[in-house]
């Protein structure tokens, strides 16, 4: 990809690569400015389930706008391979910005403002994100806390919603289907891990699990194997913050 020209995009170097695509530094022509695109790669053009999380990504975060959810620009196929493009963001992820431990507790604070602010934007649209964590946290260089990957994204029914209205969301492929297990161990809360029916409050429980992480440095719950992990979500309290 790199080199090429999509649409009007000219496409210049690789900055990322993950389970769910890769991620390329590039130019829009039209408006000489700097974007981000990320490319479903070809071998995964034909996983279906893939595919609409990908798709189910790109649709979620156009829908959304807020300063604390990357912004989607555009979305379309080049030579078969589905891809979107997004604003590009300098920083680092939260992930990376704890690898030397717990933040001190002012930085922890306005981060988890953010993250908030931008959870509720989502909820105010009925989106629910189902896989926050520090991964999924982008920190800019001037300090604000974008949420990324919306890949797991599911829109929820406000009370008193007409089912058979339209929604943000494909109706089929969210992965929701009865007993499944969607999330990460670490952040799950108990109604993902007993493979229920998530709603807003689930991302309120990883929202609580990254500020334990940020103010303590530890995942609340991280436990030898991702089994006892999930036990520890169902059963036990996060220990107490010295």
């Amino acid at each position: 990809m790199t080199g090429k020209t999509v649409s009007h995009y000219q496409v210049d170097d690789r900055i990322g690569a993950g389970a769910m695509g890769e991620v390329y530094r590039a130019t829009d022509t039209r408006l000489d400015r700097e974007v981000a695109i990320k490319v479903l790669p070809r071998d995964f053009s034909s996983d279906r389930e893939r595919l609409q999380r990908f798709e189910r990504e790109a649709r979620t975060l156009a829908a959304l706008h807020h300063p604390n959810i990357m912004v989607v620009f555009d979305v379309g196929q080049h030579d078969g391979q589905p891809y979107f493009v997004c604003e590009l963001l300098e920083g680092n992820s939260l992930r990376e910005e704890l690898a030397n431990g717990a933040l001190p507790a002012r930085k922890a604070t306005q981060f988890a403002l953010q993250i908030a602010r931008g959870l509720a934007a989502a909820h105010g649209k009925n989106v629910i994100h189902r896989d926050l964590k520090p991964e999924n946290l982008f920190v800019t260089r001037d300090g604000t806390v974008k949420i990324l990957d919306f890949g797991l994204a599911k829109t929820v029914e406000p009370p008193g919603a007409d089912p058979d209205a339209p929604t943000l969301a494909s109706p089929a492929g969210d992965g929701t289907e009865p007993g499944r297990v969607m999330g990460t161990p670490n952040y799950m809360a108990p109604e993902q891990v007993r493979g229920e029916v998530p709603d807003h409050r689930t991302d309120l429980f990883a929202l609580g699990a990254v500020c334990y992480e940020m103010l303590g440095g530890t995942k609340p719950f991280a436990r030898d194997t991702v089994v006892e992990s999930m036990a520890a979500v169902l059963n036990d309290e996060a220990p107490d913050l010295a």
